[in-house]
């Protein structure tokens, strides 16, 4: 897997490769590429990356020193991105909003257009059920026991915590996969912990959202309407926020569409994808 060395540590990825649109995937924590995996192959024409980002199933730990709250997170996107060097780029989230702080940053020069699939907004910085993790995961040894937790199916496929992120349930060797980087590491259990802790006040949250307003590229905006994360109407509200955005509702989802509706979130993004004018690169036949 290829590797771009940051200033906080190294950030592995996955790369199509090709001469299509560069499209980078987000993911949410403590997630990884896969994420993704049934979304990519309807892609065609498109080289899509997807960074495993340090939000808990990441395989390298990161430095010891680095920032690795929403806002350090976002700026390590950035650095991502600048450093890959592929020009300016479709940026497409899930679950995880923490990306648009590049926009709040002032540092979405790359950024060509954007995607935001049910993830994070406004003052949602960790979702509802989330929270309660995130208000102990400063406590030494909480992530070692929510890893061991993770284990039991009951805990694991729980309505009211990762079962609830899917209507069509999480594969366990997917989420196996997930959790494996935090319950063998203990500096990845450290990284965890820093992310999960690194949320700012709803004040703070807010003021960030309003520079929102400042980002005049495409935005689209893809809302699950059965979902237990992100409230229905952050979806309206936030393709609003955007000068040029606009809302796609899917049925039959929860917060992973990409989960479990990934030939519908294909197909409305390569809507979009053609729409504001990035075509996809044709085969030679």
């Amino acid at each position: 897997m290829p590797r771009i060395e940051t200033s906080s540590g190294p950030i592995d990825y996955q790369d199509t490769g090709g001469e299509g649109p560069v499209l980078v995937f987000g993911h949410g924590p403590p997630m990884n590429e896969s994420q993704w995996r049934k979304v990519v192959p309807l892609l065609d024409g498109y080289r899509c990356i997807l960074p495993t980002l340090p939000l808990g199933g990441h395989r390298q730990p990161m430095n010891p020193d680095a920032d690795l709250s929403q806002r350090g997170v976002a700026l390590l996107l950035g650095e991502f991105i600048e450093k890959l060097g592929a020009g300016p780029v479709t940026l497409v989230l899930n679950d995880w909003g923490g990306g648009q702080f590049l926009v709040s940053e002032g540092r979405d020069q790359q950024i060509a257009r954007m995607v935001l699939v049910a993830c994070e907004a406004f003052d949602n910085f960790p979702p509802g059920p989330a929270r309660a993790m995130a208000r102990v995961s400063g406590i030494p040894g909480s992530i070692w026991l929510l890893t061991r937790l993770m284990r039991v199916p009951a805990v694991r496929h729980n309505r009211g915590g990762y079962g609830g992120m899917s209507l069509r349930g999480i594969p366990d060797e997917v989420m196996d996969d997930w959790f494996a980087p935090a319950t063998r590491s203990r500096a990845v259990r450290r990284d965890f912990a820093k992310f999960a802790t690194g949320a700012p006040g709803r004040k703070t949250l807010l003021a960030w959202s309003e520079r929102m307003r400042d980002f005049d590229r495409p935005v689209l905006v893809v809302w699950a309407t059965e979902d237990r994360l992100m409230p229905r109407e952050h979806g309206p509200r936030l393709a609003a926020l955007y000068p040029q955005g606009r809302l796609v509702e899917i049925a039959d989802s929860s917060t992973l569409i990409p989960e479990d509706q990934p030939g519908q979130l294909a197909r409305v993004l390569i809507d979009f994808l053609t729409g504001t004018g990035a075509e996809p690169a044709r085969h030679a036949s």
